[in-house]
């Protein structure tokens, strides 16, 4: 449903800027760069964690903003917000908000500017971020040939999640793994800065993998093809699936709010990238998204969150 809400909307917002609605963020060239814009609503209901504290709730809302930003290529420069309070909120827990969203903003390094205040039926914190760069990044850019790439690893947050939800007895160096990426996942902005000039497109992992991917198939009018072997999913992820009786692809795959780049990069450009990334797939003429496992091709399903639709996290074919 969200994607039919989110066109519905489109057709009737005409007037947009130069870079048309439906990217990362949005962007307005000033001179020689783009003043990059993106906003993300956390809502406590279906963002929120029963384990996550207040602190790492207002640190979240400011990451998952400032990711959209890295996605694009570029630096952030402010952070703003519009924060939606319950009228039984209890004060201590507003204060591990403003805690972790002033925790949020020197982390990042960018000041907050902005801010507002109203009753809601729930706690909602409304972000907006703002960047610059003279390098966009965009969804639309990947050609055949590129380079299919991914940075950190993927996984560990669903696993996490399903660790605290079904109550899974696991020992505390896999906890602490888990949950890091759970509670505190940080946003790859040095990563969007230095692929800028380089990669073709990118796409922060905010849904989960199997999602980012499909966009970024579908904008750029291209097929992917992914190798399962060479996804980056730790050990902890392939701990937990096993105590589940499911595919830990699946969970890499569904894994949202991790916050990794996905981008694509041309192979002659590889060189100029310094930081850990994964090459997990490349870039082919036609359509869709397919996935190796053993050697053999088969379509890759949708995995993720979809808001208005919940998650979908089913086991892949083998």
């Amino acid at each position: 449903m969200e994607r039919e809400i989110i066109e519905m909307f489109l057709k009737h917002l005409t007037l947009q800027g130069e870079l048309p609605l439906g990217d990362d963020a949005g962007a307005l060239r000033i001179g020689e760069e783009w003043l990059v814009a993106t906003n993300d609503m956390l809502v406590r209901k279906t963002d929120v964690p029963e384990i996550m504290t207040p602190e790492q709730t207002g640190f979240k809302a400011v990451t998952m903003n400032v990711s959209d930003i890295a996605a694009m290529g570029a630096e952030p420069i402010a952070f703003l917000f519009s924060i939606g309070i319950p009228s039984d909120s209890d004060m201590e827990y507003l204060e591990g908000i403003a805690r972790g969203i002033g925790r949020g903003s020197e982390f990042y390094g960018i000041p907050v500017i902005s801010a507002d205040t109203n009753e809601a039926c729930d706690l909602i914190i409304d972000g907006i971020a703002l960047g610059k760069t003279a390098h966009l990044l965009r969804r639309d850019g990947a050609k055949p040939g590129d380079l299919v790439c991914v940075t950190g690893d993927i996984g560990r947050a669903l696993a996490g999640l399903k660790v605290y939800s079904e109550g899974i007895e696991v020992d505390g160096k896999t906890r602490k793994a888990l949950y890091e990426k759970l509670l505190e996942p940080r946003a790859r902005v040095r990563e969007g800065l230095m692929l800028g000039p380089h990669a073709s497109s990118a796409i922060d992992i905010s849904d989960g993998l199997s999602k980012e991917i499909h966009l970024l198939a579908e904008m750029s009018g291209v097929r992917m093809i992914i190798d399962s072997e060479r996804l980056p999913v730790r050990d902890e992820v392939f701990e937990v699936a096993g105590m589940l009786g499911m595919d830990p692809l699946a969970i890499a795959l569904a894994s949202g709010e991790e916050f990794e780049l996905l981008f694509t990069i041309p192979q002659s450009e590889l060189r100029s990238i310094d930081f850990e990334f994964s090459v997990i797939g490349e870039v082919k003429e036609g359509s869709g998204v397919y996935i190796l496992r053993n050697g053999v091709p088969e379509e890759m399903p949708v995995l993720g969150w979809e808001h208005l639709g919940g998650r979908s996290d089913g086991n892949l074919h083998v």
